[in-house]
């Protein structure tokens, strides 16, 4: 029997209703169980096991480096048939990559629950989301973006501190046996029914355009574009998962730790809401220039200020605002310069070398935090880094369709 998302519906396809909401609490609850909870346990896993922190946290960027690697299939996969059957199928391999974190006797085991944690990623974070709301909500996709990311910027808000109270009560394995349950309850039947609705056809792609995914890929705007979101996201991920072991560094607890985690997810929620906003009044290349140098300035802040513990969180909180700006910048990016018609395969190209950052990113950060010092140095480079990648954000407009795509995005 065949899926009703495998035939793509030619002409105008009605939104469905149950999708946005649906995506906002997958979301809310994939990234929060699968991605924010990493953070948290840690400590716990490091100091039970005895395993070192830098092996543990590779295999976490493990999982990320796979996630980009697959995302770039998941993107083709959703362009053609639709994304149910791969957030679905996403949802029971993240259910089954934490029972095995959950019962990991060695690191070898470990690794291998991270891994298949990866394909979970690629199959449900938002870049399959992105695919399906674009698809479905164009062109009035930036709005359905927003509503997303705004659900998932809770995230961290929600399961950071959850997360630390299941520890402090639990063993850091009951802990994700626990959330592995959360995690299957909410997010398979809801990818499953939720989702079971027919696929639009691409919209069709003038030939005097020539706007074609290859032609895209190969432009040089295109690669600019990659290089500079990859900086900037290496300079992002790296802050995340370094902001628990930061604020440890400095005398805080693991529950204020987590809550700084938490309370940046919130402000990631409250800096989408004037996206839309600043995408109406702001070119595509200048706007990805202004949010990712705030990003340098705000993790500048962090490596400089050491207290009080209110103005720490403060500072995550505007960090997770220009964060959560910076999520939508990637989500619009492709649609920002070259339209919708091949957005899945494209946004899957431009995601994966800024994957495999992220994916890097807690190792590398790990590694130099320990080679220079300490995090607060860690977060001085990152801050250069993210200098570096707003200047070269300057040069991402495409030479022949800029114009055209810059007012479509206005609109």
């Amino acid at each position: 029997m065949h899926s009703v998302e495998a035939r793509p519906v030619v002409g105008t396809c009605r939104r469905p209703r149950r999708a946005l909401p649906a995506l906002c609490a997958t979301q809310i609850t994939s990234w929060g169980i699968v991605y924010y909870a990493f953070p948290v346990l840690n400590p716990k896993i490091t100091a039970a096991t005895g395993w070192p922190s830098g092996v543990t946290t590779g295999a976490f960027s493990l999982a990320l480096l796979v996630s980009a690697f697959v995302g770039i299939r998941v993107g083709r996969v959703i362009d053609q048939h639709g994304p149910r059957t791969v957030m679905t199928t996403g949802s029971i391999l993240g259910t089954v990559s934490l029972l095995i974190l959950a019962v990991a006797p060695n690191l070898l085991v470990f690794f291998a629950g991270w891994l298949l944690a990866g394909l979970a990623m690629a199959s449900t974070f938002y870049q399959p989301a992105f695919a399906a709301l674009t698809r479905w909500w164009s062109p009035d996709h930036v709005r359905a973006l927003t509503i997303v990311t705004l659900a998932g910027g809770l995230a961290s808000t929600v399961f950071a501190p959850a997360t630390a109270a299941l520890a402090d009560h639990l063993s850091w394995r009951a802990t994700y046996a626990v959330l592995a349950l959360i995690l299957a309850a909410v997010t398979i039947p809801t990818h499953a029914l939720a989702l079971n609705v027919p696929w639009p056809a691409a919209p069709p792609t003038p030939a005097h355009d020539a706007w074609s995914a290859v032609s895209v890929a190969r432009s040089r705007p295109f690669w600019m574009l990659a290089c500079v979101l990859t900086l900037s996201a290496a300079a992002v991920y790296a802050m995340v998962v370094a902001l628990v072991p930061l604020l440890l560094q400095r005398g805080y607890s693991t529950g204020q730790a987590a809550w700084a985690l938490g309370l940046g997810g919130a402000g990631q929620t409250l800096g989408r809401t004037v996206y839309a906003a600043l995408a109406r009044r702001t070119r595509p290349a200048a706007r990805t220039a202004v949010l990712i140098a705030l990003g340098g300035v705000t993790t500048g802040a962090l490596a400089v200020v050491s207290g009080p513990y209110s103005l720490l969180v403060v500072l995550s909180m505007a960090a997770g605002m220009v964060r959560g700006n910076l999520t939508l910048l990637q989500a619009t990016a492709v649609t920002d310069r070259w339209g919708t018609s091949h957005y899945g395969r494209l946004s899957g190209l431009l995601a994966a070398p800024t994957g495999i950052a992220a994916a890097l990113a807690p190792f590398a950060g790990a590694t130099l935090a320990a080679m220079i010092g300490g995090y607060a140095r860690l977060f001085g480079a990152l801050a250069v880094l993210s200098g570096l990648a707003a200047l070269g954000a300057l040069w991402t407009t495409p030479h022949n369709v800029g114009r055209k795509a810059e007012t479509i995005s206005s609109r």
